[in-house]
């Protein structure tokens, strides 16, 4: 017998436990409104939310490697028996290589980006401009604080907002593939926020990483509209100072869908024809995802490692698949 469980601490155990794929972004398991799927008796979870006719999984099963399969043979049989098709997103390469053993079409659909800490340094002409927007925060009057009062998040809301209303009429806030901040499992977290006059101009929430690139994830930022240059950077800047002389060894930046596309990283199962439209969404789909815009950002840190990520359809690749990724994000 098999069961759907909404609470999130099994994936919380299951994700810091079983570390097979490596997800960088594997924390997003515990965001509220997930859904999760477990066989009782066997070690592991699923993460999915159900939408239109398809259960959107987000990355592979988070399992030992004796029960993985396992578990995801469960799972396709429980989505066969309510009607509905398996799309996974955000599997690692070896999620992707037991999806196609599984009959699943796997093809890239983007990647992953972290920087390494342990000799990282705004030194050199690299990072000159990186240099001149923090130091023109600063003399703005910027400072940065990590704090983990939730007093403050009533105030980073009203940023959320103004940002929220910058993107248009009808933008909604993004969840599911994005990370969120003051619930129940926000103690894992760590918030920097950056003030000027005393008064939140913008924030960075990070994310902990597991598994053998363990460190943290730089998550949800917001900020204000403003004049002053560079407060996300002088606010990542402050974090990653904090981190290493922590000794963290990773920082990773998340993923960005239609990214870091390479021939050399598709299986042979892929689909052809999805692989040319992740080529055209990362040329012209700025209003589906605005990949270059965030890949800009990431590429300012000079990150050194690009981790691709997959998406698994359940037979064929599908266009209608790929667009309820999206629902289930609230993209669409």
């Amino acid at each position: 017998m098999v069961n759907a469980v909404t609470a999130a601490e099994p994936a919380l155990a299951a994700i810091r436990d079983f570390t097979i794929a490596d997800n960088p972004s594997s924390f997003l398991a515990v965001s509220e409104g997930n859904s999760y799927f477990t066989l009782p008796g066997r070690p592991g979870v699923i993460v999915y939310r159900p939408t239109g006719r398809f259960l959107v999984q987000f990355g592979g099963p988070f399992a030992p490697p004796d029960s993985y399969r396992e578990l995801l043979r469960a799972f396709l049989e429980f989505a066969e028996e309510r009607g509905v098709t398996v799309v996974g997103v955000q599997l690692q390469r070896a999620d992707a290589e037991i999806y196609a053993e599984f009959g699943f079409t796997v093809n890239q659909i983007g990647a992953s980006w972290a920087r390494s800490l342990g000799d990282f340094s705004l030194h050199g002409t690299r990072f000159m401009q990186l240099r001149n927007k923090v130091s023109r925060s600063f003399r703005a009057g910027l400072t940065v604080v990590e704090t983990a009062d939730e007093s403050w998040f009533p105030k980073l809301r009203e940023i959320d907002e103004v940002w929220l209303r910058g993107k248009g009429e009808h933008a909604k806030p993004l969840e599911y593939l994005v990370g969120q901040y003051g619930d129940h499992m926000q103690p894992h977290r760590r918030m920097f926020i950056g003030m000027i006059d005393g008064a939140p101009v913008g924030y960075i929430s990070y994310s902990p990483v597991f598994g053998s690139r363990a460190g943290w994830m730089h998550d949800l930022s917001r900020r204000q509209p403003s004049r002053v240059p560079g407060i996300m950077e002088a606010i990542n800047v402050t974090a990653i100072e904090r981190f290493r002389s922590e000794g963290v060894a990773w920082l990773h930046f998340g993923f960005t869908p239609f990214s870091g596309l390479h021939a050399e990283y598709e299986l042979p199962c892929h689909d052809p024809g999805f692989r040319l439209l992740m080529g055209l969404l990362w040329e012209h789909g700025e209003a589906v995802y605005p990949a270059q815009t965030q890949l800009a950002y990431k590429d300012k840190w000079a990150p050194d490692l690009t981790i691709p990520e997959y998406v698994g359809f359940q037979r064929a690749a599908s266009v209608a698949g790929f667009t309820h990724i999206f629902r289930a994000a609230g993209a669409l």
